[in-house]
């Protein structure tokens, strides 16, 4: 088990590292957006394998509460970029 998680760790830090990349790279607003909650989310989901590993139930109500305030980000984030409009 241990060694499906740690690949796992090395997969989703591969992904961050694709998506810093990727923001310093991107052109417009939107991208940047979209790929930071790529980078957000991953993280997230980093901390859930370490949370698999050390069998803490503290760790998966972090997660559950970063994972709220991550999408309540997201949605103030499209409506700041459409400002305000549908």
């Amino acid at each position: 088990m241990t060694v499906v998680v740690s690949i796992c760790i090395f997969i989703l830090a591969a992904t961050i590292i694709v998506g810093l990349l990727r923001v310093l790279t991107a052109k417009d607003l939107g991208s940047r957006a979209i790929v930071s909650d790529l980078v957000y989310f991953s993280s997230i989901g980093i901390l859930t394998m370490i949370g698999i590993q050390v069998s803490s139930s503290i760790v998966i109500d972090i997660i559950f509460l970063a994972s709220m305030v991550g999408i309540l980000a997201t949605i103030a984030l499209a409506r700041i970029l459409t400002r305000g409009l549908r």
